[in-house]
């Protein structure tokens, strides 16, 4: 009879912390997170096949992909003693606007406001400003930061973002440390 009794409110001693696992959790952050978290090995631990390369430019498959998602890539650029790195996905291709922006939509209140952390233990928040795709809008991006910008991770820029292309719209994620102006549209 104890053993029952102490079964039965076991759940009302610790209420708080089984709430609380799932608040800032979901599919979409965790494979954010250990994106960001493998930034400063430049993505190696989520390198897959290797699709291409040029002078300056490798790009590979990522073995790491966001539910649903099209294709992940990480692109790695080396020139004049400088490096950078890439990790991008296409998260929806499709021909209607409404689908397209219901799934940009989705996947930022995914983001916004969650939590990361990274190897070293440190915590960040992700932070981006909603901007609504309309139609005659072309290319629709939120820039998210990671507050507080401190270290590596400064430089560091996640961006969400809509486009219209090839009679289509194109929904698509990316993680970067190019600059804005750099960054290429998908």
């Amino acid at each position: 009879m104890r053993s029952a009794i102490i079964f039965v409110f076991a759940p009302f001693l610790f209420p708080a912390p089984i709430a609380a696992q799932g608040v800032f959790s979901n599919k979409t952050q965790v494979v954010l997170e250990k994106v960001i978290q493998d930034y400063p090995n430049h993505y190696y631990h989520l390198k897959g096949e290797l699709i291409s390369q040029a002078l300056q430019t490798s790009r590979y498959n990522s073995t790491i992909q966001l539910p649903g998602s099209t294709s992940c890539t990480i692109t790695l650029f080396t020139a004049s003693g400088a490096e950078g790195s890439d990790w991008a996905c296409t998260v929806l291709r499709t021909t209607d606007f409404n689908t397209a922006k219901a799934r940009f939509s989705e996947i930022y209140d995914q983001l916004s406001n969650s939590i990361i952390s990274t190897v070293e233990q440190r915590t960040f928040i992700l932070s981006g400003q909603y901007e609504a795709p309309t139609p005659e809008k072309k290319y629709t991006r939120v820039a998210f930061s990671l507050l507080p910008g401190v270290g590596d991770l400064k430089r560091l820029h996640v961006g969400l973002t809509m486009e219209e292309q090839d009679h289509g719209w194109v929904v698509a994620l990316d993680v970067t440390d190019k600059e804005l102006g750099e960054i290429a549209r998908y």
